[in-house]
C-alpha cells in the first residue's frame, strides 16, 4: 500500500480528494493537514467524509513523515517552501497549486505578485497533464497538477495545435466556472444572495491561469501563442464548461474535426470526443476525471468551435491527481476513479 498524506484537507479540493483516495484500493492515508484545524478530526471539520474506517486527525504539516507521496492543496506560495522538505525526505510530491505549473520564474513572480519560493526545483518539476506529459510524469518526484481552466483549455486544442491546423493568432477563450473554484473561503461574489442567478465575468486579461495555458499551447504548437481568456462565474456549485473559438487549416467540416480529435485520443480513457452534432454538459461529467469535447466547423468564416467540460474539483484538480499518482507509482491510470459521473 502507498502512504499518502494530504495538505490542505479542509478545503474542497482537498476533501474531493480524500473522498478518492479514502476507497482507493492501493492506498492508506496516512495523515492529514490543515494548520487552521490541528487537533480536530475529519469528521468534524468534513462531515461527509465521516467513514468507520477514516477516523483521521489533523496535524501540522511538518507531521507526514511516515508518507510515501503527500499531496499539497494549499495556496500559491505555500506549497514552494513545503516541496523541498518532503523531497528531501524521499517522499513524492503533487502539488495541487500553481507553485510549480510555471516554468519561467519571471512569469511567475509577475503574475503572482512574488518571488517563487524554491526556484531550484523548477526544473525538476513535471508539469501534470498525462495526456501530453505522461511520459515525463512517470519518472517525476514532483507534480505541478494543472489549474482547472487550464485544464479544459490545454485539453480542448490539443489536436489542433499538434497537427498545425490552429490559426494561432486568433484564439478566443470563454469558460464558465461553478463557485466552488474559488476554494472554501468566504467572498461577496460567492455568498449564496449573490451567486444565486447571476453571471459575471471577472479576471478579463488578468486571470492566473493565463501563462500557464499559454506556457502549455505554445509547446504544442513550437511557436509562441497568445490567447484572449475571459473566465465567468455562473451560478453553479462545480463544473466547467470551455467554448473556444479559433481560425483552423487544413480541415473544412466537422466530421473532419471529430476525425482529428478521436484520432488523437484513440487511447485516452478520460477524454471522450462527441459526434458531430452533439457539445458537451457539465452534468455529464460532475463528479468524475472524464474531459468530454465537442468541435463544430464554421464554414461561413472558416473557423472551429471547441467545447470542452470537465469538473473543476475532479479532472481539474483532484481526481487528476490520483490520475498523476496512478502513473508515478506505475498502477492503470484508472485506479479509483474511473467513476461516471453523478447523474442528475
Amino acid at each position: 500500500m502507498l502512504k499518502v498524506g494530504v495538505v490542505g484537507a479542509s478545503g474542497y479540493s482537498g476533501g474531493e480528494l480524500l473522498r478518492l483516495l479514502a476507497r482507493h484500493p492501493k492506498v492508506k492515508i496516512e495523515a492529514v493537514s490543515s494548520r487552521s484545524n490541528i487537533g480536530q478530526s475529519l469528521a468534524e471539520v468534513t462531515p461527509a467524509l465521516a467513514l468507520p474506517d477514516l477516523e483521521l486527525r489533523f496535524v501540522a504539516p511538518e507531521q507526514m513523515d511516515n508518507c510515501d507521496l503527500v499531496f499539497l492543496a494549499v495556496p500559491h506560495g505555500v506549497a514552494s517552501k513545503m516541496a523541498g522538505g518532503l523531497l528531501n525526505a524521499g517522499q513524492k510530491v503533487v502539488d495541487i497549486g500553481a507553485d510549480f505549473r510555471i516554468k519561467d520564474l519571471s512569469v511567475y513572480a509577475k503574475w503572482y505578485q512574488q518571488q517563487h519560493g524554491a526556484p531550484e526545483l523548477i526544473d525538476q518539476a513535471v508539469y501534470g497533464l498525462p495526456e501530453i506529459h505522461r511520459d515525463k510524469i512517470k519518472n517525476a518526484n514532483l507534480i505541478g497538477n494543472p489549474g482547472c481552466y487550464p485544464t479544459s483549455v490545454i485539453l480542448a486544442l490539443a489536436p489542433l495545435l499538434q497537427a498545425g491546423a490552429a490559426d494561432c493568432g486568433t484564439i478566443i477563450i470563454n469558460s464558465l466556472s461553478g463557485v466552488s473554484g474559488a476554494g472554501r473561503g468566504l467572498g461577496d461574489l460567492y455568498h449564496y444572495s449573490h451567486c444565486e442567478g447571476n453571471l459575471v465575468a471577472y479576471g478579463v486579461g488578468s486571470h492566473r491561469h493565463v501563462p500557464e495555458i499559454e506556457q502549455e499551447l505554445s509547446s504544442l504548437a513550437g511557436a509562441e501563442v497568445k490567447v484572449s481568456f475571459t473566465p465567468h462565474l455562473v451560478p453553479t456549485v462545480r463544473g466547467i464548461l470551455t467554448t473556444i473559438t479559433l481560425g483552423v487549416k487544413q480541415v473544412n467540416s466537422t466530421n473532419e474535426l471529430v476525425d482529428l480529435y478521436r484520432e488523437f485520443y484513440k487511447n485516452e480513457y478520460f477524454v471522450r470526443i462527441q459526434p458531430p452534432g452533439r457539445l458537451p454538459q457539465t452534468k455529464h461529467v460532475l463528479g468524475s476525471n472524464f474531459c468530454d469535447i465537442g468541435v463544430v466547423y464554421d464554414p461561413r468564416v472558416k473557423r472551429a468551435v471547441v467545447v470542452s467540460a470537465i469538473d473543476n474539483l475532479g479532472k481539474g484538480a483532484a481526481s487528476q491527481a490520483v490520475q498523476n499518482m496512478n502513473i508515478m507509482a506505475g498502477w492503470s491510470e484508472q485506479l479509483g476513479i474511473d467513476y461516471p459521473a453523478l447523474y442528475p
